[in-house]
């Protein structure tokens, strides 16, 4: 077996372990009807703090159109805000509503649990080289002219 099919069954493995796959993974940790996909917008919007729905569309690699829809049910919901930027009007801006943010606490405190049941298994040596080593290989995957992915389908 060669080594480049190691790192892409690694790879594999960790995105079903991680329940990357998982299309209505915030049931469970938030009771919410919130995808995989809105869960990320979510944490993107207050990481960012106010961005551009272009901003955000751009940094999950979400086609406009898509990202729009996904945008519209969370705004649907309650847990997402758009306005109209001051400084240029044709930029829409989104924020967190309270009750997003209350959804989104819920998804931080469910995964901070889920993490710490995993990382629990390491000594802190070990939590350490796995931090280190995803902050790596998300810098490689950045500088790659791959366009910020690995993914086959983007």
């Amino acid at each position: 077996m060669n080594k480049d099919y190691n790192i892409r069954e690694q790879l594999q493995i960790f995105v079903r372990r991680y329940g990357l796959l998982n299309a209505a993974c915030c049931d469970e940790c938030c009771g919410e009807q919130v995808s995989m996909v809105q869960s990320h917008i979510l944490f993107e919007v207050r990481r960012l703090d106010s961005p551009s729905m272009q901003r955000v569309s751009d940094e999950l690699g979400i086609d406009i159109t898509t990202f729009s829809r996904q945008v519209k049910g969370l705004e649907g919901k309650g847990l997402v805000a758009r306005r109209v930027s001051p400084d240029d009007r044709r930029v829409t801006l989104l924020a967190l509503t309270a009750e997003g943010r209350v959804v989104l606490d819920k998804i931080d405190r469910y995964m901070a649990e889920r993490l710490e049941r995993i990382f629990g298994q390491m000594s802190l040596f070990e939590r350490e080289t796995v931090v280190r080593s995803l902050g790596l290989l998300n810098e490689a995957i950045a500088r790659s002219d791959q366009g910020g992915t690995i993914a086959c389908c983007k």
